[in-house]
């Protein structure tokens, strides 16, 4: 009996999910879907141009490694963008409500279009930040979900994640992303109407209309526009007043389809003061995090800074940033403001010696001398019944695997060395196997409560 292109593509899914993070598959592929199959190619659809890109590069060799080792013959996957379907699964939110199908979206409330503007002319109306672009974003291992969901929502607004929530500590970047969906969408479509508001301004502008008499006004200008960009909405805690208009605020605008995107130092069900009604319409859509930049992220942001601005910095001056300045992008800003500053007031040349007398000694070193890479091994293989031995040999059985991916994760989130350093202490392994393992521990972490105290336990023996 011939299958059909839908009994593929779930056979090559089903594979998929058993070695991809779960977190992963949820977000790239749990919405395709097979549209067509041919002799030897299956097409499958997915929502966005974004998805397509994506997944093609990302897991495009990998499913069709999968597919010839599901079907026992080679075939090709081709990936279109068809558009949101009218039902499509967001497990990764945890919940499976459809989307509105095209014909209740095309119902919506019409909003009458500007005269015609330029992208630019629209940006700056927003009170969007010019140098906060995609293209300007370091795309990194801590910000990789939240970017793809951002540039996500920018293909195709109110369709894919709505709300879109980001949270994470001060200067990581979200500030930064939510400007980059304005000004992409802004791009292909000049006359979307968008706004781009801090929420203490938020509560700033309905004090003042309610003094002046003037909340109708103000209700209008917020509940009329196609997206709305909500930055640190955590300050909304415990001003009830200001909760309660942003309630009536944000179901307008959600029952009209349009973007909604928020910001916050912390997810929504950790906001002091926040309404629960509140905290359960913030989690309809995607809430994703924005974590620390690792230390080839950093290196990465260090060096595109200097591109854009022209600068000539060494590598190893580089590096010795990245290494004393890990909290946040902003901190590695102001490292190379400090670092020009001083170069130029004592009139001398950008160097290592010069960076150190600038910014500090090597903090890192301070790290390093609580606990080494050795020490983590040992009590990792300790902890498993294995030897060292065992975690840096060529064997893949699964008693040894898992004990040699929890040490790279414990070596990579404590000391935050380089991935192919990292790979040396174990047999020479490439860096994507390292950068596999520590997703692979991280997904474990989060969906097995056994596996994840245990690694706690290591940490507290280590003293991490």
């Amino acid at each position: 009996m011939e299958l059909t292109a839908a009994e593929v593509w779930t056979s090559i899914v089903s594979a998929a999910r058993d070695v991809l993070p779960e977190q992963t598959f949820r977000t790239w592929l749990a919405s395709t879907e097979a549209v067509g199959l041919s002799d030897d190619t299956l097409v499958v659809a997915a929502p966005t141009r974004f998805a397509v890109e994506w997944i093609e590069d990302k897991y495009g060799a990998l499913l069709r490694d999968l597919a010839g080792k599901t079907l026992g013959r080679p075939l090709d996957l081709r990936f279109e963008h068809h558009g949101p379907s009218d039902r499509l699964v967001f497990e990764d939110i945890g919940t499976d409500d459809l989307l509105p199908p095209a014909a209740s979206r095309e119902a919506a409330p019409a909003v009458a279009p500007p005269e015609q503007r330029s992208a630019d002319e629209g940006a700056r109306l927003a009170g969007l930040n010019e140098r906060y672009t995609f293209e300007r974003f370091v795309i990194g291992g801590n910000s990789q979900l939240a970017a793809a969901a951002c540039k996500g929502v920018a293909d195709s607004p109110a369709q894919l994640y709505n709300p879109l929530f980001i949270y994470g500590d001060t200067g990581l970047g979200k500030t930064h992303l939510m400007h980059a969906i304005g000004h992409d969408i802004l791009r292909r479509s000049p006359e979307t109407q968008i706004a781009y508001v801090p929420s203490e301004q938020f509560t700033n502008e309905m004090i003042s209309a309610i003094q002046s008499g003037r909340t109708s006004e103000f209700r209008q200008r917020y509940r009329r526009i196609d997206v709305l960009l909500v930055d640190d909405v955590h300050f909304l805690g415990n001003k009830e007043g200001t909760q309660e208009e942003f309630f009536h605020t944000f179901n307008s605008l959600y029952d009209a389809h349009r973007q909604i995107v928020i910001t916050s130092d912390r997810p929504p069900q950790e906001i002091p003061g926040l309404q629960e009604r509140l905290v359960s319409r913030f989690e309809w859509g995607l809430v994703t995090d924005i974590k620390p930049p690792d230390f080839e992220t950093r290196v990465a942001i260090l060096q595109k800074k200097a591109a854009e601005d022209r600068l000539t910095l060494d590598e190893d001056v580089i590096e010795f940033i990245a290494r004393n300045r890990k909290a946040s992008v902003r901190q590695l800003e102001g490292a190379v403001i400090k670092l020009l500053a001083y170069s130029s007031l004592t009139r001398r040349e950008i160097n290592l010696d010069l960076a150190r007398e600038a910014l500090g000694p090597r903090l890192e070193e301070e790290a390093r001398a609580r606990v080494t890479p050795g020490e983590i091994r040992q009590k990792t293989a300790d902890a498993w019944g294995v030897t060292v031995e065992n975690l840096v040999s060529k064997r893949r059985t699964k008693p040894i695997t898992v004990p040699r991916q929890v040490a790279m994760y414990l070596i990579k989130t404590t000391l935050d060395l380089p991935y192919t350093e990292i790979g040396a202490m174990f047999g020479g392994r490439d860096h994507s196997t390292v950068i596999h393992s520590v997703n692979k521990v991280e997904a474990d972490m989060a969906s097995n409560a056994e596996f994840r105290a245990r690694v706690h336990r290591l940490q507290d023996e280590l003293a991490l």
